[in-house]
This record gives C-alpha cells, structure tokens and sequence, in this order.
C-alpha cells in the first residue's frame, strides 16, 4: 500500500507512530493524541518543518502503529520502544551508569548489601541512588542500629540444627546476633528487616513513633538498659534524618523534576521527598531527537523514572507542565514557598551533573566536549553557522609608542599558533584604538580575501567595548563582508559580549564553557600582542642606549650585542676587554655613558 493511503486510514486515536526505512529500520517512534493528526503534521509543505525533520520524512518508507487506551499509556509504551530499537531521530537516554541500589535478599535471615546488579531472584531493591556515598552511609546507619549478618552462607533451620557453621568475630564483639547458630529466631530478625525496608521506603516518621513507644515502655518497666538502646537509635535515626531533611514541611510526599538545556541534550534531576526527606534522587542525561520541545522532553523523564523506580507520587513537581499528563496525578509548578525550594534544589543538581558531564567528556573525549562548546557559543549569540574559525583581534601600546595589533585563531575551539597575525600599525598616529582597530581589521581580510576567500572565519571577536567593534564593522562593510561573518565586542570589566546593532550587551552565565572560550581567546590574543609589543620595545631601548653614544653604529652594535648578549653586560665590561673590540677611545665613552 502505498505510504500516503496508509497514513490516511490511521484512526483518531491515542497511540505510538513507528516510522522505517527502505531496509527496515525504526528510523523514529513517537506519540499522539490523535494518531490521524500527528503524523499528518510531517507531511505538510517543508517550509513549516525544520531542517532535521525534512530529512527524517524524505527517509520515511513505511509507517506503523499501535493503538492504546489513553496519553498515559502511549508515554509509557513510547519509551519502551524507544529503549528497545534506539531510532536515530528520538530523544534517546544517554546515561548509561549503572546506579547503585541497596538489596535485602528472600531468606530467612535476609543480608542488606549495596549493589549495581538488579536481579529477579526474589529480593527487594530499593534506589537507585545517583551517589554511592548516600548509599553506603545508609548501610553505615544500618549497621550500627541493627545486629545485622554480613556473611555469605547458607542460613536456614537444617543448617542450624546440624550445627554446620560456627560464629564469626561479628557476634563475639556484638555486631551479630548469631543467625548461623540460631541465637535470634527468624521473626525477631524479619522485625529489623520490617523496620530498614520501611525506614528505605520513606517512613522514617513511623519508625521514630515505634521506637519511641518502645522506649517509654521499657522505661516503664524498669528495663533501663532497654530503654538506652531504643534511645541510642532514636539519636541515631534523628542525626541521619536531620541530614535528609530539605524542607520544614514534614508530612510533605511529592516527586520533583528539574531540566537544563544545552543544544542539543537536556539535563535532567530527580528527587523522591518522603517526609520532607530526599529518600531517592537520579540524575539522567537525553539527546534530543527532532522534538526538541522542552514539555516533551520532560515527558519522557517521567516516563523514564516511572519505568525505572515505579508508579510517581500523587503531586509532581516540575518547573513546566508536561505535554501528556498522568491521570490521578497533580502537577505543581510552584513560584514561591518551599516547593519552589525543593525545585531549585534540583535544578541546582541537574547543573551540577551538566557540569560534571561536561569536565568528565573533556578527558575521555575531548573532540565531542569541543563541540558542544562550540554549539552553546553558536546558540548564544544566535549565529547560524558552528563558530569552528574563530579570529580575535587586540592592540597594544604605551602613549601611543610602539602601537602594534594582534590576531589570534582557533580552529574547531583549539589554537592554532601557525595562523597567528601580529601587525605594526602604520597609518594611524598616536594612540588611537580605534582608528587602530579598523586599519588591522582592514588589512587582515582584505588580504585573506585575495589569498584565501574561503577561509573566512564564523566568527570575530574584538577585544574591547562598543567603540572598537564599530570601528571593526566599518572595515568589514568596506569589504562587503557584513553579512559572512559575525562579529562581537567582549568588555573586560564586566565580560559583557556586545553586538552590533544592539544597544543592550549580552550577559552569558560566568559559569557557561561558551564564556570561557570568548575569554580564552581574548586572552590569549592580549597575551600575543603584549609579547610582540615588549620585544619591539626593548630593541627600541637597545638602540636607544647605544646609539645615543658619539661614534657606535649599526655595525659596531650588531658586534657588541653578538659578543657580550646584552646592554648590561656591555656595561660590565672592563676597559681593557672592550677596547680590543671599538678601540680605547670609544671603549671609555661607552662605559662612561651606560654606567651614567
């Protein structure tokens, strides 16, 4: 049948859209509403789609779907796909870490362990954890309050009554109880194991309650040494909830979702509140497909915890809504109070987990971490094109002597030394920076233009504030190159990048790697003009201290210079020595003038 007739009898329905291509591929899986609808939205005229998905349709072969009862369930069963044919074009998991979870195994005198292998042999997980170190402190709790076992063997009642195995060191120093020779039965133990599942599942208010109770009985009873047990665990418990604790609202039960945006990945960061308690959290990373709407991609990160951590609470908190919401769940986005709290807390570790995914791809793939500098620096200052050449031009002088200019280049976000420029201003008189500017500017690229027309950078970056850029533009529109490349202004004092045409300067986040590139490359361009203007100084010193001198020139300078390496060691000389170079007579008034 052929692909339009078939898009044409899809039904008005909710439901998951699968396109192929020629060979068979899943080339892109998505959701609807109306199935009808949405998928005849990539076959309307080009110019209302972008450039990604008009590749995606010119590819499409054959279409598939599957109808289901409602959004929520065209969500879940689109992420599932998703994860099971990993189509090119969608919003696709990019964390592949594997989290850490705390197992209590199915025997009768269950262990309590720290793993990052979920398997289906009976016992319970609870987590993921996104840091290792939350997990093992919670065991450390676990440990210290309860008698636990930590050995590996085989513990039921034959092992027990054949007398198989014998206590280790944990039960003579009271870490134990002695599960292997039965010295506490089977429920006492599952009452510990009740309370730590509970305690992992957000009931820490509970358990507080009961150990509470417990603690006055057995004071009532006269049972003193009870009663400072159940109140060393009482402490215990409230020092570790006291650290877990995120907002004053104690009875408080929501699921909190935060995302960033960088180019074409989002960032995203979860929180479980129990009680007014982190009991769960998880950072995960998306690439973004050609549905880069940010209420889709936030869909897909619910959909993706549900399906790794279970059912969400019945209030979510999320910095937007969603663009299919869950039935029986209530969606808050807070602007105020301790909700608005708990959401930026998250988003503080979505950016925390972006920067770390950042540093963490410069070491183990520096070209990729690269680009995405280059893609938020492109973003930034809204260019159309990926800034892979970049020029920065700087002057230097001091009241106007020795004026020079500099060009710095970096290709693909490195240096690249062998394009470096340095220039000595030659029609312009006195120091005027501006006039300066737009003379280097000039013959930069006009001599690219004649050498090297197709080597024109993306972008060009002037080091300086609104007067240099307008100068610079006015040599590029001399050159008729105002439209080929875009040029910028970076402001030391406040880092402000200026745009032409724009009376308000653009301010980028101080922590953005798209700032720190515009300041390593002004940087570096200050760096190679001032070396270049302190060696034209210093021979102009040079020249200065020996040419002022009655009798030396150019030759007898050269010859000096070459034999005693420097001005100072001139002076140094004896007499006697530097005579046998200039004679005695010239030989006294050197040393006489260099020493005066």
């Amino acid at each position: 049948m052929d692909l339009r007739a078939k898009i044409a009898l899809l039904p008005h329905s909710p439901g998951v859209y699968r396109y192929y291509d020629a060979g068979g591929t899943v080339l892109y899986v998505g959701k609807a509403k109306d199935l009808f609808k949405r998928v005849h939205q990539y076959f309307v005229p080009s110019e209302r789609l972008t450039a990604k998905t008009r590749i995606l349709v010119s590819k499409i072969a054959d279409v598939q779907y599957s109808v289901v009862d409602s959004e929520a369930d065209a969500l879940l069963l689109e992420n599932n796909l998703i994860k099971q044919y990993k189509p090119r074009y969608n919003i696709l998991l990019k964390d592949s870490k594997t989290y850490p979870w705390i197992c209590v195994t199915a025997e009768p005198y269950p262990r309590v362990f720290l793993t990052r292998r979920v398997e289906k042999n009976g016992s319970r997980y609870f987590g993921p954890y996104s840091t290792v170190l939350h997990a093992r402190y919670l065991l450390e709790f676990f440990e210290k309050a309860y008698p636990l076992r930590s050995c590996r063997h085989k513990i039921d009642a034959d092992t027990i009554l054949r007398g198989k195995l014998r206590p280790c060191l944990n039960f003579q120093i009271g870490k134990c109880r002695g599960c292997c020779i039965g010295a506490v039965s089977v429920e006492e133990y599952a009452g510990w194991i009740g309370e730590i599942t509970t305690f992992l599942k957000g009931g820490v208010g509970a358990i507080l309650k009961e150990y509470e109770t417990r603690m006055q009985q057995a004071s009532e009873d006269l049972d003193f040494e009870l009663a400072q047990l159940w109140k060393e665990r009482i402490d215990a418990l409230k020092q570790h909830y006291a650290r877990s604790i995120v907002t004053s609202v104690r009875d408080l039960q929501a699921d909190v979702y935060a995302l960033i945006f960088d180019g074409t990945e989002a960032f995203g960061s979860f929180l479980r509140i129990r009680g007014g308690a982190i009991v769960q959290s998880l950072n995960l990373g998306f690439r973004l497909g050609i549905e880069e709407e940010q209420a889709a991609v936030l869909s897909a990160f619910i959909a993706e915890i549900e399906s790794k951590l279970g059912p969400p609470s019945g209030e979510l908190v999320v910095p937007f809504l969603p663009d299919v919401q869950l039935l029986n769940i209530r969606y808050t986005v807070p602007v105020k109070g301790d909700k608005l709290s708990l959401l930026e807390l998250a988003a503080k570790n979505a950016r925390e987990y972006h920067f770390n995914t950042l540093k963490q791809r410069e070491h183990t793939d520096p070209d990729a971490f690269r680009r995405s500098v280059l893609e938020e620096l492109r973003q930034a200052l809204g260019m159309k094109e990926l800034p892979e050449h970049m020029e920065c031009f700087d002057n230097s002088n001091i009241q106007g002597t020795n004026p020079v200019a500099s060009c710095v280049v970096f290709r693909g976000g490195q240096p690249s030394k062998k394009d470096y420029r340095k220039f000595k201003i030659k029609t312009v008189i006195g120091a005027n920076d501006y006039a300066s500017m737009k003379e280097v500017v000039n013959r930069r690229y006009a001599r690219m233009l004649e050498e090297a027309p197709d080597d024109l950078p993306q972008l060009v970056v002037i080091d300086g504030g609104k007067g240099q850029l307008e100068f610079a533009w006015q040599a590029l529109c001399e050159l008729g190159l105002q439209d080929r490349l875009t040029v910028v202004g970076l402001a030391k004092r406040l880092e402000e990048v200026i745009r032409v045409g724009d009376p308000y300067p653009l301010f980028l986040d101080r922590n953005s790697q798209a700032l720190k590139l515009l300041q390593q490359i002004r940087d570096e361009a200050h760096r190679f003009g001032i070396t270049f203007h302190r060696s034209l100084r210093s021979k102009a010193q040079i020249r200065s201290a020996l040419r002022e001198i009655r009798g030396v020139g150019a030759q007898t300078e050269e010859r000096l210079l070459l034999h005693y390496g420097s001005v100072a060691q001139i002076a140094a000389a004896s007499l006697e020595d530097l005579s046998i170079f200039v004679g005695p007579g010239l030989a006294a008034r050197i040393l006489e003038a260099l020493n005066n």
